[in-house]
């Protein structure tokens, strides 16, 4: 698969062959579905947490004798049909995390990034790098490229300068091409992928998938 590389200021510079075992793969929607569904349930803190009868304050004394009142039976004050009383089958701190098989996740991966270079939603361009580290400086690069729009970049390695100075801009998220997000990448309306982060994915892949 061919695909255009950009400069800096968002102009043609050449074309650039793509691995098709990575960008050319036909769309599986179950396996980003359960990718994305499996990073979401990761990133769950687990921490709700209710009382039941036995954990609120309050006596456990009957509020009133159980025969000659007329009324119904009555247990003590913290029964959960009071109010003020325990919570009946409410939330405990729980681990929602879950493991994924590998070989399906990098899968996933690839699969995405397929979608997204089929769909014309991803742009390959030239390496660059913020040295001062200042958001003003990567904002006025991104004026180029549909600013505004939910955007994912990629980066070739983990450039400190560029993460400084992506952290400030709201609808821009930045990943290393060794660690990509399904949900991440699925949602982003366009995807930045410098030069050398794409030729690098086709040896990350490869050489994971060739030692299993």
């Amino acid at each position: 698969m061919n695909c255009k590389v950009y400069s800096k200021d968002g102009k043609e510079l050449r074309t650039m062959e793509l691995d098709d075992a990575v960008f050319g793969l036909p769309v599986n929607e179950d396996l980003i579905w359960y990718a994305i569904n499996n990073e979401l349930a990761n990133r769950r803190q687990g921490n709700a947490c209710t009382k039941g009868r036995g954990e609120v304050n309050g006596s456990n004394a009957k509020p009133y004798k159980q025969k000659g009142t007329g009324r119904a039976r009555r247990g003590d004050k913290k029964s959960p049909v009071l109010v003020g009383g325990g919570t009946i089958f409410g939330p405990k701190p729980r681990d929602y995390s879950y493991s994924m098989p590998k070989k399906a996740k990098r899968q996933a991966l690839k699969t995405i990034l397929s979608l997204k270079a089929q769909s014309d939603t991803l742009k390959i361009i030239e390496d660059f790098s913020i040295a001062s580290g200042k958001t003003k400086d990567l904002a006025k690069l991104l004026d180029n490229f549909d600013p505004g729009l939910r955007t994912v970049l990629i980066l070739k390695d983990d450039d400190p300068m560029i993460k400084r100075a992506a952290s400030n801009i709201p609808w821009l998220s930045y990943l290393s091409y060794n660690r990509l997000q399904a949900h991440d990448l699925f949602y982003g309306r366009q995807v930045l992928m410098l030069e050398t982060a794409a030729k690098n994915l086709s040896d990350f892949y490869a050489v994971k998938e060739t030692g299993e």
